[in-house]
Parts: C-alpha cells; sequence; structure tokens
C-alpha cells in the first residue's frame, strides 16, 4: 500500500488530492500548522508544523517515511531546503506544487524557458519575498534548491489560476457577481492572456504525476490561454449583462489582472498522457454553475 505526506492540503487541490488518495487506499498523512479543521476524520494521519519554523518541520518529519510528499505550503526556499533535509532517506518522489509565474511576462512558455536547473540560489524566508514579483522569486528558487539538493526524483508542477466550484478564493466568481450586479470591473490590460484549469483536474494530475516516472519542470492546465477582454466577454454572453468598465484600473480591480500577459503551454504534458478538460468549457461551466 503506498503512502503520502500533503505539506497543506485542507482546503481546494489539497483537499481533492486527499480525498483521491483516500478513495484508492493509501495512508495519508496531512501536515499543517493545525489552525484549520478538515474533513477526513479518521482516514488521514494529522502532523503539526510550521513551515517558518524549521524546527517543528525537522521534530515532525524526521525519522518517518513515505512513498509520495506533496508539497502544496512551500513559499520560499529556506522552507524548500528544511523540508528536503528533513525528509532525507525518507521519500520516493517530491512533488512540488510551482506556478506558471516562475515564467517572465508572456505568452505559450514552455518548460524550458524557465531553468531551475542553473538558477542561483538565495536561501531567504518566505516573508522576504513580498508582493507579486516576489513571490515568482520565491518559487524560482524553490524549484532550484529543489533540484539541487534531493536525492530522490523530483517534480516541480507549474500551474495557471486554479479554479472550480470548491475555489475558496472566489477571484472567478468576483467577475460573474460584478457583470451579473452591473459593477464596475478596473482592468488594466484588456489583452492580457492567461490560462486556467480546473481543480480536479489538478488533484488528478498530481496524483498521477506521482505514480509516473515523470519528473522535472512540467506545465500542467487546460490547453490555451483567453485575454481578459474575451473572458469578461464570455460572462458577459451568458450572463446577459454588458461588462462594465472602470475607468480608473484599480477601481474593483480584477484579481486576475496583472498588467501583462501570462501564460503556458501544456503539449509535455499532454504528451505524456496527461489530460485536462477544455478550457473553453471549464469557463463556460463555472460561469453557469455561479451565475445559478
Amino acid at each position: 500500500m503506498k503512502s503520502a505526506l500533503v505539506l497543506g492540503g485542507t482546503q481546494f487541490v489539497g483537499k481533492r488530492l486527499v480525498e483521491l488518495m483516500i478513495h484508492e487506499g493509501m495512508n495519508v498523512t496531512i501536515a499543517t500548522r493545525g489552525n484549520n479543521p478538515d474533513p477526513f476524520g479518521d482516514q488521514v494521519e494529522r502532523i503539526k508544523l510550521d513551515r517558518e519554523d524549521g524546527g517543528t518541520v525537522a521534530n515532525a518529519l524526521v525519522g518517518k517515511k513515505w512513498d509520495y510528499v506533496f508539497d502544496h505550503s512551500c513559499y520560499s526556499p529556506l522552507e524548500a531546503k528544511q523540508s528536503l533535509e528533513a525528509l532525507k532517506g525518507s521519500i520516493s518522489k517530491y512533488i512540488f506544487i510551482s506556478t506558471v509565474a516562475v515564467y517572465d511576462f508572456g505568452s505559450d512558455w514552455v518548460e524550458e524557458n524557465f531553468n531551475p536547473y542553473t538558477y542561483s540560489i538565495e536561501l531567504k524566508g518566505r516573508r522576504e519575498y513580498p508582493g507579486i514579483e516576489g513571490y515568482k522569486e520565491a518559487k524560482r528558487v524553490s524549484e532550484a534548491v529543489l533540484y539541487k539538493y534531493s536525492d530522490v526524483p523530483v517534480a516541480t508542477v507549474r500551474f495557471p489560476y486554479i479554479v472550480g466550484t470548491d475555489d475558496y478564493t472566489n477571484r472567478f466568481q468576483f467577475h460573474v457577481d460584478a457583470i451579473k450586479e452591473g459593477k464596475e470591473v478596473g482592468v488594466s490590460n484588456k489583452g492580457a492572456k492567461f490560462g486556467f484549469i480546473d481543480s480536479g483536474d489538478a488533484a488528478r494530475f498530481l496524483l498521477a504525476l506521482a505514480k509516473s516516472d515523470v519528473s522535472g519542470p512540467i506545465n500542467a492546465g487546460s490547453a490555451g490561454d483567453i485575454s481578459m477582454n474575451d473572458y469578461l466577454e464570455t460572462i458577459s454572453r451568458i450572463v446577459g449583462k454588458p461588462v462594465q468598465y472602470s475607468s480608473d484600473p484599480s477601481h474593483n480591480r480584477s484579481p486576475y489582472d496583472l498588467g501583462q500577459s501570462l501564460s503556458q503551454k501544456v503539449d509535455y504534458a499532454l504528451s505524456k498522457g496527461f489530460k485536462f478538460k477544455d478550457m473553453n468549457e471549464l469557463i463556460k461551466e463555472l460561469i453557469h454553475h455561479y451565475n445559478k
């Protein structure tokens, strides 16, 4: 029977992943700060740790063994390094939830457009990486740390915006509600493109990736991308209300508004047999859900 450690994992994709593994009869351990309840009852084991306190990480993980580790809660290279040290000799594969944000702004990036194997490493904590630029850099250096120091295969999964009916961030719903209610939406660049992945797809992908022999950087998500303009106009058509753009982009600003495009290709994942929902169908499905 396979076993897995999920760092983070009490909501959204992590929650879905845990549910999948329980259904398959795997032994699952979730490691969090213990601040939020989870719905898994006695179906999982629990470990308390604080990713910002390396001592708690070592005390919680050293001496235990798992087949797979899924890291949802790492937001700095220092945390990545501490986890590797605590898990040394105890796992067979490390799956790191990274982001499309490791790439520069632009469209259609492929895995080779960011090379973590040669990226400069400086070990810093998450509070030293403020804002979107800090988030991008923290994930880049974390990938670099994992490939440099891990003694087992590592896969770093670069997700776009994760969406689903269980999305606690309400970012997708923000746009549907705004248009439905006739509110203005702040957008600085209507032509900026981005992509999506369904939360269920994301969980299924992570588990399938762990079981596979695939390692290294990998983009995951629905194929293609969509511009902010086309995204909002799609909502408008289904809701039956026009988009009201704010004259000040900072007013009621779209949570997807980065000012520039940030999207990637998923050809490599598709070539390895992984499957994702059609993006246009995913978008329409969610619009109808939130328009109820």
